[in-house]
């Protein structure tokens, strides 16, 4: 874990496997800059062939020891996921810790984390990636409340790690299913009030807790950093008198989400998955927003959430030009509205087409029944 308190000194290495566009390597630098790294190096090289014992070439690895025998940084970033034997080799062969992609997303989850729930779930990611690692110094898990056995005779050190982090995930499960059983019970009480929840969706940094803050009148922290919120927010709207439903705002996707972070966010994402609308909100402003659609569309198939209908969001309408405008509203989309949630322009429209979108899904789903009676 990084020590926020304190400046770092790191070198961030950017080592794409193909001629890479900017937009990878901005959100790697975005990452950084949302852990709150404020001073680096970027040492960039093309990978053209994966290095089994060090990720990127050896002649690389000596440029890099030469950089860290100059700078002394505190710790190297990789922007890539790098296998535990490749990780203990850069940092015994440059003599610098070495912090890979996934170790990075997750050190700024446990940053953003604020509820009980996120904050067991970020600890479970976090211990689930270190279980792959050959880690010391977890004895202080003994301490934890609840209690965790001492170290058997004859074990050595390695083994106690393992065995204490496997009883400290075996804990964070049992919470977290816990939490799973009130989650389902809130789900079921809200469909015996038949209120339909709209889930807001996107990846991180679109602006879907702003538009969240707007439509429910609410202060939910939002920022321009990745990952600005965490803790997904159940809120009630009204759509018109006597007319009112949930929306929810959901953790925010990234390219190459850590798998454990998904697989521990399952209860959050439950919400986007039970919901009877999907809100997708896409930062217009980005040049790279169709690639970044067609990543969180990949999201929604992999969690089971593919199949329930969307509204797709243009959002920040406010800073783009108008060749940017007509290319979005020729986009295949049937239902999507143009806003930015930072103004406000668009969100009536909005309203509306939600109304529309869960009367006529309501329809849909009655004729069904009807067809199968």
């Amino acid at each position: 874990m990084i020590n926020h308190n304190k400046k770092y000194n790191v070198v961030l290495v950017y080592a794409p496997t193909t001629k890479s566009d900017k937009s990878a390597e901005g959100e790697f630098l975005s990452l950084a800059e949302a852990s709150g790294i404020s001073h680096s190096i970027l040492f960039k090289t093309t990978v053209r062939k994966i290095n089994p014992r060090f990720y990127i070439g050896a002649g690389k690895i000596e440029e890099l020891k030469v950089l860290v025998s100059d700078q002394k940084p505190d710790a190297i970033i990789f922007a890539n996921h790098l296998a535990p034997t490749q990780e203990r080799n850069i940092q015994n062969e440059v003599n610098c810790p070495v912090i890979d992609r996934t170790r990075l997303i997750l050190d700024i989850f446990a940053q953003r984390a604020q509820t009980y729930e996120g904050k067991i779930q970020v600890e479970l990611a976090q211990l689930k990636h270190l279980s792959t690692r050959l880690v010391r110094g977890w004895t202080h898990l003994e301490r934890q409340k609840g209690g965790i056995g001492l170290r058997g005779p004859g074990e050595t050190q390695l083994e106690t790690d393992r065995r204490l982090i496997g009883k400290r995930i075996k804990k964070l499960n049992e919470k977290l299913s816990k939490i799973v059983i009130r989650r389902d019970r809130e789900l079921l009480r809200r469909g015996k009030n038949l209120l339909d929840t709209v889930s807001i969706v996107g990846y991180t940094n679109a602006g879907k807790t702003t538009l969240f803050n707007r439509l429910c009148n609410e202060n939910a922290f939002a920022e321009d950093l990745l990952f600005a919120t965490l803790d997904s927010k159940v809120r009630s709207l009204n759509l018109a008198k006597d007319e009112k439903i949930l929306i929810s705002d959901t953790v925010g996707f990234v390219s190459d989400l850590p798998i454990d972070l998904i697989a521990s966010f399952k209860t959050t994402l439950n919400e986007a998955i039970h919901a009877s609308v999907l809100l997708h909100v896409i930062d217009l402003s980005d040049k790279f927003w169709e690639e970044k659609m067609k990543y969180v569309n990949k999201v929604l198939k992999d969690i089971g959430a593919h199949q329930i209908p969307q509204i797709c969001i243009f959002n920040k309408i406010d800073i783009c030009d108008d060749e940017v405008l007509l290319d979005a509203a020729d986009f295949g989309f049937k239902d999507k509205v143009f806003i930015s949630a930072e103004i406000g322009t668009g969100l009536q429209n909005l309203i509306g087409l939600i109304r529309k979108k869960i009367n006529d899904e309501k329809i849909i789903s009655n004729e069904l029944e009807k067809h199968l009676a």
